[in-house]
């Protein structure tokens, strides 16, 4: 647990939550700051500030149960789909600085959009960056 981070403080039980899933290495609970509804947040038990530093086992608990909440989402609330997002920086919208996955159910009139709208990138440039990363 790491002082001042308010997930560690839901994990401890200092900071109410709407707790509703949980496996050994990792909780699931209710995001006050919904995208949609059921907007869910899974998190490992153990600190770490994001999934670069997860431990293989609690990043692999935490995802488990991100899996099992897209089903239940998608049946229970009669969502048409779902997004599994990681937000990992500042920069990428990561707000609270210990690891965590949303799983935010979609429904086909929600009002939720993206800031990426996908279109054909450049060939030549995707071949490069691939080269980068090999």
């Amino acid at each position: 647990m790491t002082e001042n981070c308010l997930f560690c403080g839901i994990v401890a039980g200092n900071i109410p939550s709407q707790q509703v899933a949980e496996n050994e290495r990792a909780i699931a609970f209710m995001d006050i700051n919904p995208a949609t509804r059921g907007h869910l947040l899974v998190i490992p038990r153990v600190h770490s500030t994001d999934l670069r530093e997860s431990a293989p086992e609690d990043l692999t608990a935490a995802t488990l149960l991100a899996q099992s909440l897209v089903s239940r989402v998608i049946e229970r609330l009669d969502a048409d789909g779902a997004n599994l997002l990681s937000c990992i920086g500042a920069d990428a919208w990561q707000s609270v600085f210990h690891t965590h996955l949303h799983v935010v159910p979609r429904y086909k009139d929600d009002p939720l959009q993206l800031p990426w709208h996908p279109a054909p990138g450049d060939l030549d440039a995707i071949a490069a960056t691939a080269a980068e990363l090999r």
